[in-house]
């Protein structure tokens, strides 16, 4: 992605830090879990390895295509698997945003300073939108809720803590937005 280098090091350690954690979810008892959390992994040492700045590391010409096949693939699962549950429709959103991010990263080189003064492209706006919709509902989620108990809480193990999982895909979506900021 475009822009400086210190915040792009920073959306590179929030979403690898984030991929990591995701790793660790993958350990879940609970299958629907494990899944979910395997391709948010993806997601998020993807989204790491496409924030590196330029200045520290140009990507091979072919990285942004690989990039845009794994994530069509990854959106081709979502897709799939939507059919069971809806909340795999945003996996879909996500990995379509990549899709779409890695095919403007491939054809930047040809067109270094924007768009010929076009402004931003119509499907930059709309997946705006929807994460920024997305964060601002991902962070009400986390609001603690008055009266609920925390007993419960203790009995569950750390990598299957919901309100931490809530909070890994709420840095996904801040750095899905930094991401098309940068674009």
């Amino acid at each position: 992605m475009h822009g400086p280098a210190s915040p792009g090091w920073l959306l590179v350690a929030l979403c690898a830090a984030t991929g990591a954690y995701c790793l660790l979810r993958m350990r879940s008892g609970v299958e629907e879990q494990r899944r979910a959390a395997g391709g948010e992994a993806l997601m998020g040492f993807g989204m790491a390895a496409m924030a590196v700045p330029p200045a520290a590391f140009t990507p091979p010409a072919w990285a942004w295509p690989a990039f845009a096949a794994v994530f069509g693939a990854a959106a081709l699962r979502a897709l799939w698997a939507a059919r069971t549950s809806a909340h795999h429709l945003h996996h879909l959103v996500g990995a379509g945003a990549m899709v779409y991010m890695a095919a403007a990263m491939a054809a930047a080189p040809a067109h270094p300073h924007g768009h010929g003064g076009s402004g931003v492209p119509i499907l930059t706006e709309v997946l705006l939108l929807y994460f920024t919709g997305y964060v601002l509902l991902a962070g009400v989620r986390l609001l603690p809720v008055p009266g609920a108990g925390g007993a419960a809480v203790a009995a569950v193990a750390w990598s299957d803590r919901p309100e931490v999982a809530r909070a890994c895909r709420l840095s996904m979506g801040i750095g899905m937005l930094a991401m098309l900021l940068t674009m």
